[in-house]
């Protein structure tokens, strides 16, 4: 069910941010944020990035579930990075306990969706909600960004369109358990060579997992969970809970990916001992 907000929480939820893969050399962000103003002139917009590698969901995805738990309650995220715009690919409008999020539904605002804890998922059908004209190529544009300052407006998500009973939970948002043995993947890799995984710090706390062998690449390390990227000597490996609350494989001041041979999407596996 809808949940009402506050007349402080509606102020706060004039606050639209945007993840794209669009970069910022064309105009496509601009008239995203185009049409948003001129539906909801009160919008504060907040560019989270537009540099998401071109059709990178998951990165997107990682992005925006990194960023999205620091912005104020009723916060309005809209994301594109959507190779299949045009397509059958349904679009949808989440609320969560935190705010709402905007997107296609190809997994790039399931992770962000489920971290904040989901409300309701709605299908956005309802064509006066959209700009008079929704090109074939660009949702964002014609499509999201309206819905977001809809939202922004205090149309309540019923409005938009049915319920959808389901949708799509990508691999990446996924992690499985197995007795004492914890099986996650490569999340994203940042600019400093640490390997980011898609397991979470309170999937490490269900498990009581503090120490163990880790498994990647069929490299067998063994682990204990560090608190700072100094915490180990300098060039060898440590796991550490990240800013973002993932746990990550480091190499103090070194580069553990390449040390790895780690890439995006290797399977992970933590084994308690």
């Amino acid at each position: 069910m809808f949940q009402s907000f506050t007349e402080a929480e509606q102020m706060e939820g004039k606050i639209i941010t945007l993840t794209t893969d669009f970069g910022l050399r064309d105009p496509y962000a601009a008239e995203m944020k185009a049409a948003i103003l001129g539906i909801c002139p009160a919008a504060t917009i907040i560019d989270v990035t537009h540099e998401v590698e071109k059709f990178n969901v998951r990165m997107g995805a990682y992005i925006l579930a990194s960023a999205a738990r620091h912005f104020p309650k009723g916060t309005i995220h809209v994301a594109v990075v959507d190779p299949e715009v045009g397509t059958q690919r349904p679009p949808l409008l989440i609320q969560t306990n935190n705010g709402f999020l905007i997107g296609p539904d190809n997994g790039l605002i399931a992770l962000a969706s489920e971290r904040e804890g989901i409300v309701e998922v709605r299908q956005i059908t309802n064509r006066r909600l959209m700009l008079p004209q929704v090109s074939n190529t660009f949702h964002g544009r014609d499509l999201f960004a309206p819905a977001a300052a809809h939202v922004a407006n205090g149309v309540p998500p019923e409005e938009f369109g049915p319920v959808a009973c389901d949708f799509m939970r990508p691999n990446f948002a996924r992690i499985t358990l197995s007795g004492t043995t914890l099986m996650g993947e490569v999340l994203y890799v940042d600019g400093f060579g640490n390997v980011i995984t898609n397991i979470s710090e309170k999937d490490l706390t269900q498990l009581q997992l503090k120490r163990g062998s880790l498994t990647l690449n069929a490299r067998e390390l063994q682990f204990e969970i560090c608190k700072t990227y100094g915490e180990n000597k300098p060039h060898q490996f440590l796991t550490l809970i990240g800013s973002h609350g993932y746990l990550e494989i480091a190499v103090n001041q070194g580069n553990a990916a390449e040390k790895l041979g780690a890439e995006v999407g290797d399977k992970i596996t933590l084994e308690k001992t």
